[in-house]
């Protein structure tokens, strides 16, 4: 437990299991919410109306869906999702709880860049590949998706970035991590040095991320 009266060492100390807490939480959301979320926004793209499985009562149902959940504030997302987050993790509070609103909120998200990262395709690639005899689903496993290779990494990127400050807010709410240490040591014990530092400290994760998914995307662009 952090003492009332905080010294660097005790600062320190804190900051290990909260960064880990942090990585948990970003983790485990942004692996759930690409396994989910990548084949959502497949499905929105092909069976939208002109798409090579057209399906307008699907496409308008998930739609809506997405639109509503992207719609809804986290914070608010977060407090809505506790008893079904009790009854799937068994607990309210700590990092895997939040895990499971972090994922609910970020698939819908994720889903609409998969989808306007399939817009961006060339029609004629996928004209081509139907020429040739392509199924529905080689045309998606094998043009698609590598096609919008990169667009797909920067999604993902962006998705990832967008978990670390989601994770952030789920700490005010009992998810744990960097965000609880803020809240808890800098904001209500007045520590202006904690909220510093968790700061400097997110702000060093959203850079990492954004720079490892810029060298991602050059290695794999090659148009």
């Amino acid at each position: 437990m952090i003492p009332l009266e905080l010294s660097l060492d005790d600062i320190l100390r804190a900051l290990g299991p909260a960064i880990y807490e942090t990585l948990i939480m970003v983790g485990i959301s942004s692996l759930a919410t690409v396994v989910l979320g990548l084949p959502l926004g497949v499905v929105l793209f092909v069976t939208q109306r002109g798409g090579i499985v057209a399906n307008p009562v699907l496409s308008i149902t998930l739609s809506t869906i997405a639109n509503i959940t992207r719609s809804i504030p986290y914070a608010i997302l977060m407090l809505s999702l506790i008893p079904f987050t009790r009854w799937l993790t068994g607990s309210s509070v700590g990092p895997m709880a939040a895990c499971v609103s972090l994922t609910i909120g970020a698939v819908p998200f994720f889903a609409r860049l998969v989808e306007s990262a399939l817009r961006d395709v060339h029609p004629g690639k996928v004209d081509a590949a139907h020429a040739m005899g392509s199924t529905r689903m080689q045309t998606v496993t094998k043009v698609l998706l590598p096609e919008a290779g990169p667009s797909l990494i920067a999604a993902i990127t962006t998705t990832v970035v967008t978990l670390v400050g989601y994770s952030a807010m789920a700490g005010l709410i009992g998810g744990g991590g960097l965000g609880r240490l803020a809240y808890n040591y800098g904001y209500q014990r007045f520590e202006t040095s904690v909220q510093l530092i968790t700061i400097a400290i997110l702000v060093g994760m959203v850079q990492l991320i954004q720079m490892l998914g810029d060298v991602v995307i050059r290695r794999v662009d090659h148009r």
